[in-house]
């Protein structure tokens, strides 16, 4: 169990972008929003720790025309199976133009939820 009491991993939709979060999470990874009103039973704002983050830049030159792109994300268990795939976002690149893509897996420890708890009961 995490520090919310439900299962690891369990999900809930966000009420303010209704985008799927974890049923722990106190605040909203994708809008930032304060998702939960008890601090005591919720995993701390901030990761543990972050143990893949990519970083990369696509620029089009400024010839030709402007370029479309998807970006998506597939997540696969440890036997190689798709349990997970989302399209990110579409877009266009003009020429000229450049997008940053960062890509982050966030890790979010019981240990570190009860360290926050054990900080603000102080």
């Amino acid at each position: 169990m995490n520090s919310a009491g439900s299962a690891p991993g369990k999900s809930r939709t966000c009420p303010h972008c209704k985008a799927t979060i974890l049923a722990s999470a106190r605040y909203c990874p994708a809008c930032k929003h304060h998702v939960q009103s008890d601090p005591f039973k919720t995993q701390s704002a901030q990761p543990s720790f972050t143990p893949l983050r990519v970083e990369g830049k696509v620029r089009n030159p400024n010839v030709g025309e402007s370029w479309e792109y998807s970006v998506s994300v597939t997540i696969r268990n440890d036997r190689g199976e798709e349990i997970g795939r989302q399209i990110i976002g579409v877009g266009a690149i003009s020429p000229n133009e450049q997008r940053t893509f960062t890509f982050a897996v966030e890790v979010f420890t019981p240990a570190a939820a009860e360290s926050a708890k054990t900080v603000k009961s102080r």
